[in-house]
């Protein structure tokens, strides 16, 4: 039969990883068989050419059952199922669906918040639903919106793997490709992993290293906020190398104690809470590749302008 829809295989997927499928690819087998799908139907791949139909769907199924807190993933590509996916699984459910996750907090959250970051910079954590009332334009937009909040959750879920000194050095990375240094590599530096004084990298603004931006990179838990002491401390840094600009980034979140006490700091500091860092990751290429580009054309108003003769 045809490769059934993501909706369909929440219930599978959930069920085998239950059962002890760690991830996708040991779940797409039993699913296969489960369903009937034959082997033409199981390698039939979708547009981008990156994975199959099937491999897709049981993703996306994944993906949705860890945004409603079913599933998580202790480690990258090992997914367990969760005291709230067993009690759902006790009810015997004949099915699941994005109705059945909307029940979960986490699931509306997922689809229905925004995060605005400290800048200014919007980050949206919508994850429209995606239905016939709209239109292609909305459609290709609203899928979009959702690729990219899952985009971003899975790279916090990697941000949180690295050592603290390699996601030093990606934020260094990044402030490079947002153009600080004059977007060169070069003009940016850690400190010693030890005794840096609260500063774990340095940016210079010019050639000549007469401006600089100092940066500290905290990898904390989701729910470990940064407090207004930290930024005590880090202002203090600043202080000590006679500086006055500075980028603090998280993994996690600030407090409100946090931003509140920069509005009383005459040094100019930049919070980047983990949302925001991943957004800024994906807005300028850092960790992440272009798999797919779909171009959308119209037709060309000035083309035709002149064309003054009609059919006959």
């Amino acid at each position: 039969m045809p490769v059934p829809s993501y909706e369909t295989l929440m219930l599978p997927v959930l069920r085998l990883i239950a059962g002890g499928a760690q991830n996708v690819a040991e779940c797409v087998p039993t699913i296969k068989a489960e369903f009937g799908i034959t082997d033409e139907e199981a390698e039939e791949i979708i547009p981008s050419g990156s994975m199959t139909v099937l491999q897709s769907r049981t993703h996306w199924a994944r993906t949705y059952l860890a945004k409603a807190g079913l599933l998580e993933s202790p480690k990258r590509n090992h997914h367990v199922i969760t005291d709230a996916g067993r009690r759902l699984l006790a009810t015997n459910p004949t099915s699941i669906s994005n109705k059945t996750l909307d029940q979960f907090e986490g699931f509306k959250d997922w689809r229905s918040q925004s995060l605005t970051g400290g800048d200014g910079i919007g980050v949206s954590a919508v994850a429209p639903v995606i239905d016939d009332s709209q239109t292609p334009q909305d459609a290709m937009d609203s899928a979009n919106a959702m690729l990219t909040s899952a985009l971003r959750d899975d790279l916090l879920g990697l941000l949180q793997e690295i050592t603290p000194q390699r996601f030093e050095r990606l934020i260094l990375d990044l402030l490079s490709a947002m153009g600080y240094g004059g977007g060169d590599v070069a003009n940016g530096q850690m400190t010693k992993a030890s005794g840096d004084g609260g500063i774990d990298g340095i940016v210079n603004e010019d050639a000549l290293g007469l401006d600089a931006v100092y940066i500290q990179a905290k990898k904390y838990a989701p729910e470990n906020k940064i407090s207004r002491p930290d930024i005590q401390k880090f202002v203090g840094s600043l202080t000590g190398e006679g500086a006055t600009k500075g980028v603090f980034v998280t993994t996690s979140d600030f407090s409100k104690e946090a931003r509140e006490y920069l509005n009383k700091v005459q040094h100019r500091i930049v919070l980047i809470n983990g949302q925001m860092l991943a957004q800024l990751m994906i807005q300028h290429g850092v960790g992440v590749r272009t798999r797919t580009t779909y171009v959308v054309k119209s037709v060309d108003e000035d083309y035709f302008s002149d064309l003054s003769t009609k059919a006959i």
